[in-house]
């Protein structure tokens, strides 16, 4: 019932309280003398207490309105302050809760809004597990180490069934933390610490180590190739050195051990001038210094230094341009290099037949490489041909003197002229490799 509704019964009530009293009071007088006079109190008790209740009623409507209103989110809401009184005080004190829930909120909005941001912001993975096993925060570190981009609350069941990962979440669900223990996850090497939190739930944090272990693996590789190109003519220097030492060979011998000795020396020199390169080139510290290159010059002096290497295997060293070649924006220490290494590359590896020195004109830039007629390369070996130490036929080609860096310079070279490289081989038909030099502006 209505609170006016309620307080009209009311004063009826008391109206027939008092009827009732005086007629206990005074014996001598009845029903039908007090009817009316009765029921004139009656109607002006109603109409008063209809009057005093209308703005009262108003009032506490308002106030119940607002207060709903709060109770919803609606923190907008606000209550009337132009009564006095205790309902006055009343809307004071709505008005003061709804002001600090408002800025409360607002703060943990902010608060929330902060920590995300920080949390996205991490290169870590972090994900936030609530007691019932449902996961309630993920960054996108997360998502992309546990490939996963269902909207959060979800199961945590939606992880991947990693046995590392399943045991630490429920150790620390359980109350007991997990220190960077090593796992698989997909393709990617990750440390995983899990850790309780107090109210209940865990939080786990993934670091991606997979770059890390393939810096490390191809540390190893690079040592171990290393120290296999070097042993071979060092174990040669060295037998050919301790025997003209402890004894007195011939003078045709001594000369051909001296030889033997030069020219592993040689190559040992190639080697650490390749490895001093290609550590100039990876370490960012070598700027290429871009002028037009006239690569019929180049292609020429080229040609004349590897000339007497070429006609012995009955190879032929070709140039070939248009006519309108336009200039080739390279360094043009880089672009000798890169043209001398994939000759002495195919001159090596092609027994006779034709090496081709060729530069197209293409949109943006020209495209400059060396064409060959040799034995080619196989289509699983392509991917792999601009590694350091990486070699086809590991025993032909540390034969032929080549360092197994050459490529590896080439594709450094040309990636610091924001260009790119082109290959095309085909097993007994030769191979192609041109390197693309963007125009300048």
């Amino acid at each position: 019932m209505r609170l006016a509704g309620r307080l009209q019964l009311h004063s009826l009530g008391m109206v027939v309280l008092v009827l009732v009293l005086i007629l206990l009071i005074d014996e001598n007088v009845g029903w039908r003398e007090l009817l009316a006079p009765g029921a004139l109190a009656a109607v002006v008790a109603l109409f008063t207490a209809g009057f005093f209740t209308r703005d009262l009623t108003r009032n506490l409507e308002g106030l119940r309105d607002v207060t709903r209103a709060l109770a919803t989110g609606d923190l907008t809401a606000r209550p009337p302050l132009s009564e006095s009184g205790e309902i006055g005080e009343l809307s004071t004190a709505v008005l003061r809760l709804s002001e600090h829930l408002g800025s409360r909120i607002a703060a943990l909005r902010t608060e929330d809004a902060l920590l995300a941001s920080l949390i996205e912001a991490l290169d870590e993975g972090v994900v936030a597990v609530s007691s019932r096993r449902d996961i309630v925060r993920i960054n996108s570190a997360a998502r992309a180490i546990l490939s996963v981009q269902t909207a959060v609350p979800f199961s945590s069941d939606s992880l991947p069934r990693v046995r590392e990962l399943r045991t630490a979440l429920d150790h620390a669900l359980a109350g007991i933390r997990t220190e960077g223990v090593e796992t698989v996850i997909g393709p990617r090497t990750v440390s995983l610490t899990a850790r309780p939190l107090e109210s209940g739930g865990a939080v786990l944090a993934m670091f991606d180590l997979t770059a890390i272990r393939r810096l490390e693996m191809v540390r190893r590789d690079f040592v171990a190739n290393v120290s296999h190109e070097l042993r071979t003519p060092l174990t040669v220097v060295s037998g050919y050195a301790e025997t003209l030492v402890e004894e007195d060979p011939p003078v045709e011998a001594r000369r051909q051990f001296a030889s033997a000795i030069k020219t592993h020396t040689e190559r040992m020199q190639r080697i650490v001038d390749d490895l001093l390169d290609l550590s100039r080139l990876e370490s960012g510290h070598w700027e290429p210094a871009v002028t037009e290159v006239d690569f019929l010059s180049i292609a020429s002096d080229i040609r004349g230094m590897y000339h007497d290497i070429a006609r012995p295997k009955g190879i032929s060293l070709e140039v070939s341009s248009p006519d309108q070649l336009p200039s080739v924006d390279a360094d043009r220490t880089a672009i000798r290099q890169i043209l001398s290494n994939l000759v002495d590359n195919a001159v090596r590896h092609t027994g006779r037949g034709t090496v081709t020195m060729f530069a197209e004109s293409a949109d943006g830039g020209v495209w400059v490489g060396v064409a060959d007629t040799g034995p080619g390369i196989a289509p699983e070996h392509l991917p792999r041909i601009f590694e350091r130490f990486y070699r086809v036929d590991q025993g032909r080609s540390r034969d032929s003197g080549g360092t197994g860096l050459g490529l590896a310079i080439v594709k450094h070279l040309v990636d610091a002229h924001s260009g790119k490289i082109r290959v095309e081989s085909e097993p007994g038909k030769g191979t192609t490799i041109a390197a693309f030099f963007p125009h300048r502006g």
